[in-house]
């Protein structure tokens, strides 16, 4: 293999923040179908999705249900290289809304591994089977589905970059680069964490929290059967002018019995001091041989992967403009200790697709019907807590291996609690009598970690988590004892108030995290 250091070539990105972000969406109040402009579009559709790697398969779910839908991408529609790794219950999700046959599910999955782990420095290791043990060919997968979008009359734009989205009262206009404008009843903006649509809803404001991700997919693993879902090999060290906690991530890759992807991956407030890639590239360089025991001369890399994934804490985010909705990671509906949206994305689809379809045909469309479909989820601010919890402080009174620790307690007490406690945690799904359950055991068996929780975290931290916390536990009620009572009635009453309150039964049930079966 070639120098190490011959690898900084590869080119990393930094967005710097942008107080005034451009004004992608406009409000028009009047009538399109009045303007002089309505005869200069150039075509008419009930849904517009933007983005089309995510996006193609909410595109899918609706044009099943009967909808015109088309799919604009600024790129070719086409999945990366790279795999996604996920479980074969969240893959059936996406055969349950139409979109995928169960044969499918095999022609997609390039490899298969167990057992995985979950492991901390020094601490031990806690096994487990079919947990994000499927790495699936992006590639082949949006093939498929985009074949079956098509066969179902979707269209597809490609090499359409969105230069600006108009709202009128009759519809929404997308303006396109080369002068295209298409109009629709509603666009789905599934353009990802920098969304310029996001980017004029959060008004440039800099994210919570951010995940940096650093990893290779490289040729040359003799031992590469299993899989690690969070490891760390070290405790909390010196990154540049900033301290960082790392954790890995690896497995088998679908490309040959010898291939391994393996990431890198921290959690950091953004600050100007914060780690950059660079710097986690290099340490990345010097700690994976030790972490995999493999020498760098006998690997081929293949690929070098990096990402940046920034988190909000209010999320998801509520529509903010009449007939437009965001999807996906733009809608911030993804765990904030995850970074990739492909999981939350299948988990949300069937409750996504049915609200919509129910939307457009209703014409909910205004920003109050829409924001219920991205609704207040206490379980997803409640995961808050972890990732700060999980983050490097740069000013601490913790020993340097608290992180760790306080991972392995919480670990360690939920496989002791069985499959319906640590099962949901490991899929990013929170549920209030797990997470007590768990939280109560530690506190039984290891009472001397809590002064340092406190210190990790901060007291203005807890309490904020304590109300999500309490909400977890309503939601919990609600979807549990008031969801049977009043379900009976939503056929009852006039349309769109079922259609209002089948979406707060979603929110109560998705919320609480009840959704998740085992």
């Amino acid at each position: 293999m070639q120098n190490r250091r011959k690898h900084s070539k590869y080119p990393i990105i930094y967005a710097k923040i942008v107080q005034k972000p451009q004004q992608v969406v406009s409000t028009i109040p009047s009538l399109f179908s009045s303007s002089g402009l309505a005869d200069t579009a150039e075509g008419s559709y009930d849904v517009l999705v933007c983005g089309g790697t995510l996006g193609i398969f909410i595109a899918t779910a609706l044009s099943a249900r009967g909808l015109r839908v088309a799919v604009v991408e600024r790129n070719v529609l086409k999945g990366r290289e790279q795999e996604w790794n996920i479980s074969r219950k969240e893959l059936l999700e996406l055969a349950e809304v139409g979109i995928l046959e169960e044969d499918d599910i095999e022609r997609v999955t390039s490899v298969k591994f167990n057992p995985n782990r979950c492991g901390f420095e020094r601490k031990g290791d806690i096994w487990v089977e079919d947990i994000l043990n499927l790495g699936v060919s992006p590639v082949k997968l949006i093939e498929i589905v985009k074949e079956r979008f098509i066969s179902l009359g979707g269209e597809i734009f490609e090499g359409c970059s969105v230069s600006g989205i108009n709202v009128y009262e009759d519809v929404a206009v997308l303006k396109l680069s080369g002068d295209k404008i298409l109009t629709s009843r509603l666009i789905v903006d599934a353009m990802g964490n920098f969304s310029p649509v996001v980017k004029q809803i959060r008004c440039g404001r800099k994210p919570d929290g951010v995940c940096l991700v650093v990893g290779t997919c490289a040729r040359g693993f003799n031992n590469n059967s299993t899989s690690d879902v969070i490891y760390s090999s070290s405790s909390v060290k010196k990154v540049g002018n900033s301290k960082a906690q790392y954790f890995w991530e690896a497995f088998p890759s679908g490309s040959g019995p010898l291939d391994r992807t393996t990431y890198m991956f921290t959690y950091v407030q953004p600050q100007p001091e914060s780690p950059k890639l660079e710097e986690l590239l290099e340490d990345f360089w010097d700690l994976m041989p030790q972490y995999q025991g493999v020498s760098l001369e006998n690997l081929e890399i293949l690929r070098v992967i990096y990402g940046i994934f920034p988190t909000y804490r209010d999320s998801p985010l509520p529509a903010a403009f009449n007939r437009v909705l965001q999807f996906g990671d733009a809608s911030g509906v993804q765990s904030p200790v995850s970074f990739g949206g492909f999981g939350s994305l299948t988990r949300h689809l069937r409750r996504l697709s049915a609200g919509i379809h129910e939307a457009i045909t209703g014409d909910y469309l205004d920003s109050y019907n829409l924001s219920l479909l991205n609704p207040y989820m206490p379980n997803l601010s409640a995961s808050w807590l972890f990732q700060r919890a999980m983050s490097a402080k740069q000013q601490s009174n913790v020993p340097s291996d608290f992180i760790n620790e306080l991972l392995y307690a919480n670990f360690n007490c939920m496989q002791r609690l069985g499959d319906p406690v640590l099962r949901p945690f490991l899929q990013d799904v929170v549920q209030f009598w797990p997470l007590s359950k768990t939280l109560g055991l530690v506190m039984l068996t290891n009472p001397q970690i809590l002064p340092s929780i406190f210190k990790q975290v901060g007291v203005p931290v807890l309490f904020d988590w304590s109300r999500h916390f309490l909400m977890l536990a309503y939601f919990t009620f609600l979807s549990t004892f008031a969801d049977p009572v009043v379900r009976p009635f939503l056929n009852k009453v006039p349309p769109k108030m079922s259609f209002q309150w089948k979406r707060h039964l979603e929110a109560w049930k998705y919320g609480s995290g009840l959704d998740y079966k085992l």
